[in-house]
């Protein structure tokens, strides 16, 4: 198993969750702008859509998207999600939230997009962040134990305080124990971020 990532990128969620699940998987940079992975292969071969995450299964199908990879991770690990009948819906609507409300809000930081257009981005990442910040049950998002949900929000909250959002402050308390993870620690460090 290969994940494809970009450092510091939405992939570095399933980076981290991977290591969380204790998987043992292979990881490659992918240069974005020339569509090359670091062997020197073609990204759009492996992913057409261009962009990461990408991983590519043992069973030789390759799974694209944070929703669906964290997804499968969460299947793989079940320690991963949340219990209860109603657990792996409640998992998905998270998943869909994060990356529907905020990860899409960041757009404008990454499209060459205006002061006023990143004012109202940031205006917008802080609402949604705060409908989070007011239903956070404990250290994580469903409460004591980890999801793979949780690296998904970490990432946000990392692009938030790199584009000078300041979060919540229960989410920069949930940002700070996630850091302090040894997955996070090896993910970031596999991605050259620490």
């Amino acid at each position: 198993m290969k994940l494809y990532y970009a450092p510091g990128a939405c992939s570095l969620a399933d980076h981290i969750a991977l290591h969380e699940a204790n998987l043992t998987f292979e990881h490659e940079k992918v240069d974005l702008k020339a569509k090359k992975t670091e062997s020197g292969a073609d990204y759009l071969a492996i992913n057409p859509k261009g962009y990461v995450p990408a991983l590519a299964l043992d069973s030789g199908e390759t799974l694209t998207e944070n929703v669906a990879i964290l997804d499968w991770i969460a299947h793989q690990a079940t320690a991963l999600r949340p219990a209860g009948p109603m657990g792996h819906t409640h998992l998905l609507q998270a998943l869909a939230y994060i990356s529907t409300e905020l990860h899409k809000s960041y757009k404008p930081f990454f499209a060459g997009a205006s002061d006023d257009e990143k004012k109202k981005a940031s205006e917008l990442i802080l609402k949604r962040m705060g409908y989070l910040d007011e239903r956070l049950q404990g250290d994580y998002l469903f409460g004591t134990d980890l999801s793979v949900a949780d690296p998904y929000l970490f990432v946000m909250l990392l692009w938030a305080k790199k584009n000078g959002i300041e979060a919540p402050a229960k989410l920069a308390a949930f940002r700070d124990r996630m850091m302090e993870r040894p997955a996070v620690q090896k993910a970031m460090k596999h991605e050259g971020l620490i």
